[in-house]
């Protein structure tokens, strides 16, 4: 015989307690936002305990892989590469500085404008991001086992409606 899954989370709690002492409130968009935050750190978590595994940082593997999935000959622009992995300018200097230590990217200059500075994948950088790539989607795959394909394929269509109406907008239309 196979053990059931519980049917009420910590947000059902929350909500219920809120529901006791004020009735009156409506509790249902806490009901969301509170499921998306702690699903948020809850992924957030089992992301960083998978690179831990192999050595690697949230935040490094993101500047890796923003540098692979740009393309050969995986090059960006300082300032492509901080609006692409989200983060300031300063941040984006003191992690180069890191990855640079660990032989993973190259920092130049830009000789068609010297005042541009480029990032580029190493060669050990590129190998080291393609096989982190592979083990982080299996590691999403077993957070997201739950759910079917079809409930995937919803819940995607749902979060993309969430985050458009937050204001996240792609600068550009994806590929096709």
């Amino acid at each position: 015989m196979t053990e059931q899954q519980p049917q009420h989370d910590g947000v059902d709690q929350i909500t219920a307690q809120w529901h006791a002492v004020r009735p009156d409130l409506d509790t249902s968009p806490m009901a969301v936002i509170g499921r998306l935050s702690r699903a948020s750190r809850l992924l957030e978590r089992g992301i960083k305990e998978n690179l831990a595994a192999h050595g690697v940082e949230p935040w490094e593997f993101d500047v890796l892989a923003t540098l692979l999935r740009s393309g050969p000959p995986h090059v960006l622009t300082a300032g492509a590469l901080s609006s692409a992995a989200m983060v300031s300018s300063a941040a984006l200097t003191n992690r180069i500085d890191h990855l640079v230590a660990k032989g993973l990217v190259e920092r130049a200059v830009d000789p068609a404008h010297r005042r541009r500075v480029l990032i580029s994948l190493t060669d050990t950088g590129r190998e080291l991001t393609n096989r982190l790539a592979e083990r982080h989607l299996a590691g999403e795959e077993r957070q997201l086992a739950g759910l079917t394909a079809a409930e995937r394929e919803q819940l995607t269509g749902l979060l993309r409606r969430v985050l458009l109406t937050l204001g996240d907008h792609a600068e550009e239309p994806p590929p096709r």
